[in-house]
């Protein structure tokens, strides 16, 4: 029963994203790079797109092996600068000229129009259901990208059975970037890996900017309620709730009645 809520909350907030200029596509999740942690397809369809001289000298440096050549370019500028770095800064590789960009940031104004088409072209993708490990079949609920640089991931709880608590344990004690034993995860690395890890229920959430097992510090991630802690609670909630408290008012009077009798 809870799986069958937390899968209606994951579509929701995959369909709500997709809606608002996202890519969201079902069983792309397959698509994704565990050993990189990049959605390659976004990688290389922003460079060519965005900057096609720079996709050429790859191209006619590298010719067949240009694709291979650039992602573990990046994965290897990831690993040593970290994600932020390269995508606020991007990445130098030969032949090209000057720095191949993986982002473009909103421009101040519209003026420059080379600025504005490439910050148009910027690729957002939500992918559900992400298996990202070489060693086992773990699966994070959703996955957040930027030009197939990995900027969120997400574990989501129900409510109704579950609370964002048991979202922060999933991510202490069955998300470790390096266990023990075994290569360290890239997707959960720091400062290579995605920038934030959201522990998110239908009421609450909380983040992270680094993963390290059950040492993890979770920080608050909601907007307040009138001055106080959490979030606005949605009407069709208020609703849920009151009428599951006038259920249990009339099943506790039911039951002194009966007693009575």
């Amino acid at each position: 029963m809870s799986l069958h809520k937390e899968i209606h909350l994951e579509q929701e907030i995959c369909e709500h994203l997709g809606a608002h200029g996202w890519v969201y596509e079902e069983g792309v999740s397959a698509q994704y790079d565990r050993v990189r942690a990049l959605f390659a397809e976004d990688v290389i369809a922003w460079v060519q797109e965005s900057q096609p001289e720079a996709w050429q000298a790859l191209v006619k440096g590298h010719g067949l092996d240009a694709e291979k050549r650039l992602l573990e370019r990046l994965r290897a500028q990831m690993d040593a600068r970290g994600t932020l770095d390269v995508l606020r800064n991007g990445v130098e590789m030969h032949p090209v000229q000057g720095k191949i960009a993986l982002a473009q940031f909103r421009p101040a104004s519209n003026i420059n129009a080379a600025i504005t088409a490439r910050y148009v072209a910027n690729r957002l993708r939500v992918v559900r259901q992400v298996r990202y490990s070489e060693a086992n079949e773990n699966c994070l609920d959703v996955a957040l990208f930027l030009n197939g640089l990995p900027v969120a991931t997400v574990e989501l709880k129900s409510d109704f059975t579950q609370s964002v608590q048991d979202a922060v344990d999933q991510y202490r004690f069955d998300r470790h970037p390096q266990p023990r034993g075994q290569a360290a995860e890239p997707l959960l690395s720091f400062p290579g890996g995605a920038l934030v890890h959201l522990a998110i229920s239908n009421s609450e959430a909380q983040m992270t900017t680094r993963l390290a097992g059950p040492a993890t510090r979770f920080l608050p991630f909601n907007k307040g309620d009138n001055g106080a802690a959490g979030n606005p609670q949605r009407r069709d909630l208020r609703l849920i709730h009151a009428q599951q408290a006038r259920r249990l008012r009339l099943r506790q009077l039911a039951s002194r009645q009966n007693r009575v009798q």
